[in-house]
């Protein structure tokens, strides 16, 4: 099977992440994407992160029912932080069945040469990245790229905890499912506001 990798933090997972899948199975030749939840992104704080098992949950809660896309915690079992040439080596060697492609945007390719050998990756692994406002693809490293003209939205999930701090409305930019997820569990919200540390004080 021809499998897309779209690795992330996915702090909330919101709805232009899911375009983004969506737009990749229904316009090139990849039949799943996998949406591979990093536990510690190395170029990331990670104590801005929710916990991975937290998000991994919001992300299986967003995808139910659609069978070209999948959650993987195969990150979560490997040294941390999380380097991408690493996950997958591993996967190769445990799905030898499967072809595995990147999907990435262009923002992440543009900075690919500062990967932990990224060579590895170029040589070895399809590239499909999605054009980002300002990043242009100059594939100056010899990979094999397919140029996606994916849907984007102004959507971050950065700004999505803010408004949560912010106590604003986070509607529409994620799945109500994640919404209702987050908000029934305080997620993001500041410490001092958080259920979880009121009842152990």
């Amino acid at each position: 099977m021809k499998i897309g990798l779209y690795f992330g933090s996915f702090n909330p997972v919101h709805i232009g992440h899911l375009i983004i899948a969506n737009h990749v199975i229904n316009n090139t030749s990849l039949e799943q994407v996998w949406f591979v939840v990093s536990p510690q992104n190395p170029f990331k704080q990670s104590a801005s992160l929710l916990n991975e098992y937290h998000r991994l949950y919001m992300i299986n809660a967003a995808i139910e029912g659609e069978k070209q896309l999948r959650a993987s915690s195969v990150e979560f079992k490997l040294p941390k932080p999380s380097y991408t040439v690493d996950t997958l080596t591993y996967l190769k060697e445990k799905h030898p069945e499967h072809e595995f492609s990147l999907i990435m945007g262009s923002d992440s390719f543009q900075n690919l040469d500062k990967w932990k050998n990224y060579t590895v990756i170029t040589r070895n692994y399809p590239l499909y990245i999605y054009k980002r406002p300002g990043f242009d693809v100059d594939n100056n490293m010899g990979a094999t790229i397919t140029l996606l003209s994916a849907p984007l939205l102004e959507i971050s999930s950065t700004r999505i905890r803010e408004l949560i701090a912010e106590k604003k409305s986070i509607k529409f930019l994620v799945p109500d499912v994640v919404k209702e997820e987050i908000e029934a569990n305080g997620y993001y919200r500041p410490r001092s506001e958080d259920p979880t540390e009121q009842e152990t004080e």
